[in-house]
């Protein structure tokens, strides 16, 4: 989230201090009571816009402000974001992951989203995919198994033998045995 604007007085103080008086952007940003990189940030500004020391008297504070924060362009407005659907697909295959899929979005559009943004726009999208699967059972009637991902390996510390292991995830429905909670002995709920 970009900070605060400085004050044009403060604004018109760093430009007359670096060319004026020819100060460090160190002992600007002391003098000013700002940190380096918003000395640095707004000298870079005022480079781009071509402003000179003196400013123009005729440009007011209005139009000095303007040329250090021109409106964003139109283009980024316009961005073509990547095909979240298709990004969808991929992270479904072995390996795969979001800061992977970014990666080849940025090399095929440098100018795109960075990695945090992209990841937010992909869960806001992600979460308009309908994903309800509704199960009714009975407590304890079922329990659900999954592969946790890839397989791991498992040293044998007598032998030294390295051997692949698939794991395995199983959830039982503890929040329907939240129901029968009053009705259960302690005996029970250390069992479970």
């Amino acid at each position: 989230m970009p900070g605060k604007r400085l004050s044009m007085r403060k604004i018109r103080e760093i430009l007359r201090l670096k060319f004026e008086c020819g100060q460090s952007n160190r002992t600007i940003a002391r003098s000013c009571s700002i940190s380096r990189s918003t000395v640095a940030d707004y000298l870079l500004r005022a480079s781009a816009a071509g402003l000179t020391w003196p400013l123009p008297k005729e440009l007011g504070d209005a139009g000095i402000e303007r040329l250090l924060f021109p409106p964003q362009s139109i283009i980024s407005k316009t961005r073509q974001g990547p095909d979240w659907l298709e990004i969808h697909r991929e992270l479904k295959r072995k390996g795969v992951t979001l800061a992977l899929l970014w990666q080849e979005y940025k090399e095929r559009d440098p100018d795109g989203y960075q990695y945090s943004w992209f990841c937010k726009l992909y869960n806001k999208w992600a979460g308009t995919i309908d994903l309800v699967m509704r199960q009714d059972h009975r407590a304890g009637e079922k329990m659900f198994v999954d592969y946790a991902g890839q397989t791991v390996e498992i040293v044998d510390r007598l032998t030294g033998v390295v051997r692949k292991a698939q794991v395995f995830v199983a959830v039982l429905d503890l929040v329907a045995y939240l129901q029968y909670l009053p009705q259960m002995s302690f005996q029970t709920l250390m069992v479970l």
